[in-house]
This record gives structure tokens, C-alpha cells and sequence, in this order.
């Protein structure tokens, strides 16, 4: 019955898909005539969970990308992405990778598995790991970006990401919960499943100033996050300096997240928010990655 839904709702599926991406091009026209320097004045969204499609279309069209080439971790089945309007809209190549084997055969069943230039892997993404699997994407290291989004391990593989690999643009999921004021993420563990880590969902990832830091000690100038308050966004240093693109401090460029997911021990939705979610997680352990030492929270 299940597989009888679903063959039904795929033609219509594809149909609404169309409508939005065709939506997303009389958004790009407009949008692109605007000069403001705030990211989030760009935001719409067709396949993105809020408005990265937006965000990225805007900075692809002010950086002169040599490498239109993309990879993407924790796509879940792609179908609500970073890249795909990417990929869709500007003909760009990609590699996604998920730790669900389920969600990368629905992902290689659908109509645009087969209609773009895109290869997928389904394998849990460690700091053991992760520069083999990038490996099997066949790409040299140039590419013209790069979307983490694990949930977990974040900062971890970035911090192991092999120097061959340059994207010219780079996106990271940060904790917004963790605040912006400190540099801190959840210490590394191989098999880091977020709602295992602790029951609220809460406790996960790294904060901005982490990552922040991190990504200018390999190279990337922060430009500034999402509106809603996960996603950062960084461009390489040699190609920011050909742009009018302005590099933003942590303090500037942090944005608190607004949406609630916070989940009690039996699962269900608490809806918490502002600092009554740091109040859950008050005492778990986090690292310090200033000094490479355990604080709480």
C-alpha cells in the first residue's frame, strides 16, 4: 500500500518541484537587482530548509567561480537541501553524502538523480573517514563549495578536512544555542547521534566563534549567516579579495536561532526557547577549542 502512495504522489511531487523552481527564477531576477551588503536580504528558498537557495544564487553571481563542482554531508534523501536548487538551476556537479542507506536509494530513485551530473554515498562520516570518502567523489579538491551539515561532528571534520580540498565558498551549521560568545563544540565521538547525545536534541554541533576560528585558520573570511540562525557562511580568502563582498565578525554576523525543536526524554516537542534551551543542557560537556580543554556548559 505504502509503495502504491508513493508511485501515485511522485508525479505530483515533481510537478510542485517544478512550480518552485521556476518560482525560484523570477525570485533570482529581482533579488540580484538589490545592492545590500546583508545576507539574509537575499533569502528565498526552493529546496533549501530556509532561505540558503537565496543566499547562495546571491554569491554565486558575485564570485567568479572557476570550479562549479559542490559536496554536501547530511543530505538526508536531498530532497530538502543546500545545494539542489544549485545543482538544478546552474547546472553545477555534486557529490552528497548521508549516513542513511535508506535515504540515498530514494535519493538515486528520483527523477533528478538520473537528469544531472550528481553521485551520492550513503556511509556515516567520521574524522577516520572522511577524506577517503571525499576521495570517491573523483573531484581533484577544487570545488566551488562546500555545505557541512552532520549534526554533530561539524567542527570535527572540518577540522580534518584534508588542505587539498578548497572550496571557493563554504557553508557550516552552527549551534545557535550554544551562543556567541564562546568557542566551544561537543567533544568528538565517532558514532555521535544527536538525539542519543541528549534527549532535548539541543546538544550537538559548534557555536559560531568555533567555527568561526576555525575556518580562518584554513583560509575562509565569515560573511555572515542565515536568518534563521544555523547556517554560516564563509568565503576563501584569495577569492573574497576579488569581490566587494565585506568579511563580518562573530559579533556582527551572529544571528540567534528562533526555531524550537527541544524534545523532552519521551520525544515529544517542548518548545523552548531563547535561554530557557540552554537551561537543559546546563551541564553537559563541551570543548573549549581555544584551549583544547572540557568546560560545561
Amino acid at each position: 500500500m505504502n509503495a502504491l502512495i508513493k508511485r501515485g504522489l511522485g508525479p505530483v511531487s515533481q510537478k510542485i518541484d517544478k512550480l518552485n523552481y521556476n518560482q525560484g527564477k523570477m525570485a533570482i531576477k529581482s533579488l540580484l537587482e538589490m545592492k545590500s551588503t546583508n545576507l539574509t536580504d537575499y533569502e528565498f528558498c526552493v529546496f533549501s530548509q530556509f532561505g540558503e537557495d537565496g543566499i547562495i544564487q546571491k554569491l554565486i553571481s558575485d564570485i567568479d567561480i572557476q570550479h562549479k563542482r559542490f559536496i554536501e554531508f547530511g543530505v538526508e534523501n536531498f530532497s530538502e537541501s543546500n545545494c539542489r536548487y544549485l545543482m538544478m538551476n546552474n547546472n553545477w556537479s555534486g557529490f552528497v553524502i548521508d549516513g542513511s542507506e535508506s535515504n540515498i536509494n530514494e535519493l538515486m530513485n528520483a527523477e533528478y538523480f538520473w537528469k544531472y551530473d550528481l553521485q551520492a554515498c550513503a556511509s556515516f562520516i567520521t574524522k577516520e573517514n572522511i577524506n577517503t570518502l571525499l576521495d570517491k567523489s573523483g573531484f581533484d579538491g577544487s570545488l566551488g563549495l562546500l555545505s557541512i551539515d552532520i549534526d554533530g561532528n561539524d567542527y570535527w571534520m572540518l577540522s580534518e578536512l584534508n588542505e587539498k580540498w578548497k572550496p571557493e565558498i563554504l557553508i557550516l551549521e552552527y549551534n545557535a544555542v550554544f551562543g556567541a560568545t564562546r568557542n566551544i563544540t561537543v567533544p568528538y565521538d565517532a558514532g555521535f547521534i544527536r538525539s542519543n547525545a541528549h534527549y532535548s536534541n539541543l546538544y550537538f554541533g559548534a557555536s559560531l566563534g568555533a567555527l568561526t576560528k576555525l575556518a580562518k585558520k584554513k583560509g575562509y573570511s565569515f560573511i555572515g549567516t542565515n536568518s534563521a540562525g544555523n547556517n554560516a557562511f564563509y568565503v576563501r580568502d584569495d577569492v573574497l579579495q576579488k569581490t566587494t563582498i565585506p568579511e563580518v565578525t562573530v559579533e556582527q554576523g551572529f544571528t540567534d536561532s528562533k526555531f524550537r525543536e527541544s524534545r523532552d526524554a519521551n520525544g515529544k516537542l517542548t518548545f523552548f526557547r531563547g535561554s530557557d534551551r540552554n537551561k537543559i543542557i546546563k551541564k553537559m560537556v563541551v570543548i573549549n577549542v581555544d584551549t583544547g580543554k572540557e568546560e560545561l556548559l
